[in-house]
C-alpha cells in the first residue's frame, strides 16, 4: 500500500504540473491573442474554466493524501490525549471517505452518466462535458484511498 500511495502522489503532482503549466500558457495565449493580434482565441477561456476545475478537485485529492496540507484549528485537537487524537483522526478520515463515496464517486458517476447521455458538448471545444466531471468521481476514489490509507498508517502506528 505503501509504493501505491508513492506512485499516486508522484502521479498526481506530475499532472497538477502538467495542468498548472498549460493553464499558464492558456491565459498567455489569451492574453496575446486579445492585445497583439487584435482577436482572441474562441477556446482559451473555456479550456481555462476546465483547467481550473481539474486543478481544483485534483488539488484537493492531491492535499488530502498529504494529510498536513488541509487548513485545520487544531486548537481543542491539542488539548487531547494522544489516544483521543488518533480516534478523532481516524473518524474524520473515515467521515472523509464517505463523503467522497456518496457525494464525488456516487453522485459525480451519475453526473458524468447523465451529461455523457444527454450528449452535452461544450460550446467552443466541442469536448464532451462528461469529461470534464469525470475528475470528480476519480478525485472521490484517490480521497477514499488516501483516507483508508490514513486509518491503516495509524493502527500500524499503535500496534507497535
Amino acid at each position: 500500500m505503501q509504493t501505491t500511495y508513492k506512485i499516486l502522489n508522484k502521479a498526481i503532482e506530475g499532472l497538477l504540473v502538467l495542468i498548472f503549466s498549460l493553464l499558464v500558457l492558456d491565459v498567455v495565449w489569451q492574453v496575446v491573442s486579445r492585445y497583439v493580434v487584435g482577436q482572441s482565441s474562441s477556446f482559451t477561456e473555456e479550456f481555462a474554466r476546465f483547467a481550473l476545475i481539474w486543478l481544483t478537485v485534483l488539488g484537493a485529492a492531491y492535499i488530502n493524501g498529504q494529510k498536513e496540507g488541509h487548513l485545520s484549528m487544531d486548537f481543542l485537537l491539542s488539548k487531547l490525549s494522544a489516544d483521543k487524537q488518533i480516534r478523532r483522526n481516524r473518524v474524520i478520515q473515515l467521515l472523509m471517505a464517505v463523503f467522497a463515496l456518496v457525494i464525488m464517486v456516487i453522485g459525480g458517476g451519475n453526473l458524468v452518466y447523465t451529461t455523457l447521455k444527454l450528449g452535452q458538448l461544450s460550446p467552443a471545444l466541442q469536448l464532451p462535458l462528461g469529461y470534464v466531471y469525470a475528475i470528480v468521481p476519480i478525485c472521490g476514489l484517490l480521497i477514499i484511498f488516501f483516507s483508508i490509507y490514513h486509518i491503516k498508517i495509524t493502527f500500524n502506528a499503535n500496534q507497535k
